[in-house]
């Protein structure tokens, strides 16, 4: 007779779309609370209303729901921002819309942005995370440009320094999402305005 080896595997549960969004947004507020290193399966289980073993039918590590969260933000961001810099506009109206995507991404993913502002710089010395610092250079770019060409075409003061106009409101703008919470008085598009009013055109009474 034959003989018929045979396996067991270990079962796996495939949790719903609407699931996994739920336990990525849970981790990412837990993480952006407490820190990455400090944040443990266990405690982002707890926060889900669920034992850290079933966590690990979801996500194989700590490191894979962090990626997740951080991954998703960026491609999100870059499909606006490209979108922006494909339009042809020009660089005022560049700046603008930069901005005013950035403030819809604060509305959309405000845990994932505080989380990269906390731990993107050591993350990025991370081969699993090293697209962090890709983006980064890529974002730099992409604001130094616009500001550059809005100088050359007269857009912007031929004095303006615009690696420190860029930090200023690359820092004005993504700070905010330590502050800012969805539904609150003011929309994304609303705040994005009020931005650009004060840094485009000031807060001082023209005569």
């Amino acid at each position: 007779m034959e003989h018929v080896a045979t396996t067991k595997k270990k079962t796996q549960v495939s949790a719903s779309p609407e699931r996994r969004r739920e336990l990525l947004g849970t981790a990412a507020e837990v993480f952006a609370a407490h820190g990455y290193n400090a944040t443990t399966v266990r405690r982002i289980a707890d926060e889900a209303g669920m034992l850290a073993g079933s966590l690990y039918y979801h996500f194989d590590s700590k490191e894979s729901i962090l990626d997740e969260i951080l991954s998703a933000f960026l491609d999100e961001l870059w499909a606006g921002y490209d979108a922006v810099l494909a339009a042809g506009l020009g660089p005022r109206e560049t700046i603008e819309a930069l901005v005013t995507e950035s403030f819809r991404e604060i509305d959309r993913h405000r845990a994932a942005v505080a989380i990269y502002q906390k731990e993107s710089r050591h993350l990025s010395a991370q081969p699993r995370f090293r697209y962090l610092a890709d983006s980064q250079q890529k974002f730099e770019k992409a604001w130094l440009g616009t500001l550059e060409r809005g100088v050359a075409s007269g857009a912007f003061r031929d004095d303006l320094d615009v690696r420190l106009t860029y930090r200023f409101v690359r820092d004005t703008v993504w700070v905010a999402a330590s502050w800012y919470r969805p539904g609150g008085r003011h929309s994304p598009d609303e705040i994005a305005r009020q931005y650009l009013s004060m840094v485009l055109d000031g807060i001082a009474v023209r005569d």
